[in-house]
């Protein structure tokens, strides 16, 4: 059984907690998590892939076993959560990597990949958007909107999302067997986003979420004058980034490997195997 190790080093007065498994010497899998998760959900990949990969994951700043300053005490922007994660890496001696991005992790990812190109060798990307055909408008809307007018009314009309209903649903919607998907996941979530001040938290990052939008040209533009190599594991059925956003990195990055799974938005809870497989087969296309 392969050990998975459980460690916290400080960053700038700051916990950060991840999970490592692997040879020590052996190319890096940086796997940077979403929203409302934390490295959790990557609990069953990281073992999975460690026989031959160094497999690093992160808790982001305000998740999980991280620090978790007020909103008062720290600046929740993705641009800081990104400023963190290069420090833990340069902390950790990480200086080249794959990087796997879900959800929130992309937009971390890709101001890490802005900020040292050369450090990416890699990019998977399973269900972590870098295009706007990626937005499904139904989830969005209420987001731009509070980004837009920054009002008590519209920040407060995004609330719902931190909710019990709205976190299960992130789990089981496209999920063609929801009862495959153990419950243990959102309850995790659900129990870290209930102590004090998650609410400011989770919010500001909602009203920051804008300004990844921005970073979009010069994400492509590094896709295409890289050469990096991508894979794009997508669950289809996600009603947050829509599969268009998978197949668009087709444009952008020159053989990129777009694979479409009949599952949501947290496809490793519910096709697990088959994500193993087509990432073992894509690394291993790399050497």
């Amino acid at each position: 059984m392969v050990a998975v190790h459980h460690r916290t080093v400080s960053v700038d007065g700051l916990d950060v907690f991840y999970r490592e498994a692997g040879p020590v010497d052996a190319p890096v899998l940086l796997l940077l998590h979403g929203y409302p998760s934390s490295s959790h959900m990557f609990r069953h990949l990281i073992p999975a892939l460690a026989d031959r990969y160094r497999v690093v994951a992160p808790d982001h700043i305000g998740f999980g076993r991280s620090s978790a300053p007020s909103a008062d005490e720290f600046e929740y922007t993705f641009a800081a959560l990104a400023e963190v994660t290069a420090r833990f890496l340069a902390t950790l001696g990480i200086e080249r990597y794959t990087v796997y991005v879900q959800d929130y992790g992309a937009p971390i990812g890709w101001r890490l990949a802005l900020a040292d190109p050369s450090a990416v060798t890699g990019v998977i990307s399973q269900n972590g958007n870098a295009y706007e055909e990626g937005f499904v408008p139904s989830f969005w809307d209420g987001i731009w909107a509070d980004a837009a007018e920054r009002t008590d009314e519209t920040r407060d009309a995004l609330r719902p999302a931190l909710g019990r209903e709205a976190v299960e649903w992130q789990y089981t919607h496209g999920v063609p067997a929801p009862s495959t998907v153990d419950p243990d996941a959102w309850e995790h979530d659900l129990a870290l986003l209930a102590r004090p001040g998650q609410g400011d938290v989770q919010l500001d990052l909602f009203r920051d979420y804008a300004t990844n939008r921005e970073l979009y040209p010069a994400v492509h533009d590094w896709l295409r004058t890289s050469g990096v190599p991508v894979l794009a594991v997508w669950g289809r059925n996600d009603e947050i980034f829509a599969a268009a956003g998978a197949r668009a990195f087709e444009r952008d990055a020159p053989g990129a490997r777009v694979e479409l799974v009949d599952g949501g938005h947290f496809l490793l809870e519910s096709h697990l195997d088959e994500v193993v497989d087509t990432i073992r087969a894509w690394l291993a296309d790399q050497r």
